[in-house]
């Protein structure tokens, strides 16, 4: 009965466009215990011990959100699935504080790629137009590995099917189209069927993650960029973190024009939520300075 609700309601969220791997591992668990427990129907008790044997407390939570989940769905159909209650536990969200790379260090990474061997492979240009890309866009770095040759077209960069599933439109200033366009020069040297932007010197099929991460530690420890004591440690991710703080911290003053500014951002990067976009403001000193300034100038009543 357990397993029957449950394939339904991931094969129905499925064709909304869910993934659901980790929900789908979560279910499974419930249901090999509640099996034990002698259950076939949702019941709360039966909800809250298995969410007990998970080792934290945020994992706990994720347990019991993803199951009362179900039980909604469930108990729809059928009144005899119980929906286990809100805030038996409570989840801590925290994020890992990024790396903010200055325009410095981003040009000494480009230049350290520029010098990676092996001599006169595409490597060297594989990479430090990946680092560009990446800072002048704020794509995600899945985003940019899984890229096509014919993503590139005349009204900028198209990225599709991303992490919400979803297809953008990533608009590329000059001098991106300009470097794009010479990385595909010599990409179209390299004996490939493969149709990927990003490939590997060996072999010309795509990039993997693993990879592309290793390669850029190499390149980072080249470029002497330093981390300071108990300050964060730089990763590929943090290109796009300095990507959408630039933009923040270039936003217009007006409260009006901050909204719009805050909406087209999470259009561009590919946000499910404004919310994700407004993370960037409490991650970055400076832009919590420049909020408490136009807070307390609001006060004043000096804001327009």
């Amino acid at each position: 009965m357990l397993n029957n609700s449950i394939n339904t309601y991931l094969s129905m969220r499925r064709i909304l466009g869910f993934k659901l791997d980790t929900a789908q591992k979560y279910l499974a668990s419930y249901v090999r215990f509640a099996t034990i427990a002698g259950d076939s129907y949702v019941r709360s008790q039966t909800a809250v011990e298995w969410a007990e044997q998970a080792p934290s407390e945020n994992s706990r939570a994720l347990r019991m959100d993803e199951l009362i989940r179900f039980a909604r769905f469930a108990h729809a159909d059928d009144n005899r699935h119980e929906i286990p209650p809100n805030g038996v536990f409570c989840r801590r969200r925290s994020r890992r504080r990024p790396y903010i790379f200055t325009d410095d260090e981003v040009l000494r990474l480009v230049q350290e790629a520029r010098r990676l061997g092996p001599p006169g492979s595409l490597r060297p240009y594989t990479y430090s137009t990946m680092f560009g890309l990446l800072a002048a866009t704020g794509l995600r770095i899945s985003e940019a590995l899984a890229l096509h040759c014919s993503d590139i077209t005349p009204d900028g960069l198209m990225v599709r099917e991303t992490k919400f599933r979803k297809s953008r439109l990533v608009c590329l200033h000059d001098s991106v189209v300009a470097a794009l366009s010479q990385y595909l020069t010599l990409r179209r040297r390299v004996p490939s069927n493969d149709e990927h932007i990003f490939v590997s010197h060996r072999g010309g099929h795509n990039l993997g993650y693993d990879i592309a991460a290793e390669t850029f530690r190499v390149v980072l420890n080249a470029a002497g960029i330093e981390v300071a004591q108990g300050g964060p440690r730089p990763h590929l991710h943090d290109l796009r973190h300095r990507f959408a703080i630039k933009t923040l911290t270039s936003c217009p003053d007006s409260r009006d024009r901050v909204a719009r500014h805050m909406l087209a951002l999470t259009t561009y990067m590919g946000h499910a939520h404004v919310g994700s976009t407004y993370w960037y403001l409490d991650s970055t000193p400076q832009l919590m300075t420049d909020i408490t300034k136009a807070c307390e100038s609001f006060l004043r009543g000096n804001t327009p």
